[in-house]
């Protein structure tokens, strides 16, 4: 079903998934407060016939499409995030990067920071930064760009932008981490698949999500 321009892929009395549009935030920030995915959903279920509360779990940048689990409850939102932190919740995604890349399959381990600018790096002060895993494994290439698919082992701020930047090939239309190119005009990044146990049954929650079809074209 469609909630405005969210598409809800799955939800009972405990979670709720959805397909976020790329340009739309997951929750609100000092400058934006009602154009975001958490509002949109909130409004949805205050007007049920019997309304029900929303919690955010985790986010999915601004500029990035793909799949986001929100919970309904704070025990539910507490189980999740549980299996985010512990690293038990799988998420995958698809990106288009720039240039060619060598290695069919390869991880980046580093410690991310974040300066004043809020801009993430990566730093080799382990007191500084957080330990940030990424798994990359390439899935087509192109004369100017590759298509590859990303694991997540943590899940830090702009970990894979960043990543993937370092590495020599930022995502197309990345601006803010060296892209030079945005011929799609949208950052080429997707969450196309998200597993985690349920957190009321326990039992296993597999959701997927193909990536645009404007990544072909790119």
């Amino acid at each position: 079903m469609w909630i405005d321009k969210l598409e809800v892929l799955a939800q009972d009395d405990s979670i709720i998934v959805i397909n976020k549009p790329a340009g739309l935030l997951t929750m609100a920030t000092e400058t934006e407060k009602t154009r975001t995915a958490y509002a949109v959903l909130r409004a949805y279920l205050n007007h049920k016939k019997r309304p029900e509360k929303l919690f955010i779990v985790h986010r999915l940048d601004r500029e990035a499409s793909g799949l986001v689990v929100f919970a309904k409850s704070p025990e539910s939102k507490e189980r999740l995030q549980d299996q985010f932190k512990d690293h038990s919740a799988g998420r995958r995604y698809v990106a288009v990067v720039e240039g060619r890349v060598k290695e069919d399959a390869f991880t980046v381990r580093t410690y991310l920071a974040e300066n004043a600018a809020y801009r993430v790096y990566s730093t080799p002060n382990r007191k500084l930064g957080r330990p940030a895993v990424t798994h990359v494994k390439v899935l087509k290439r192109n004369l100017k760009t590759t298509l590859v698919e990303v694991r997540l082992e943590t899940g830090r701020k702009h970990q894979i932008r960043v990543h993937l930047a370092e590495r020599g090939h930022p995502i197309v239309g990345d601006k803010a981490y060296g892209s030079r190119s945005n011929p799609i005009r949208r950052l080429a990044l997707h969450a196309a698949q998200l597993d985690f146990r349920h957190p009321a049954s326990g039992e296993p929650q597999s959701h997927r999500s193909d990536y645009p079809k404007d990544f072909d074209r790119v």
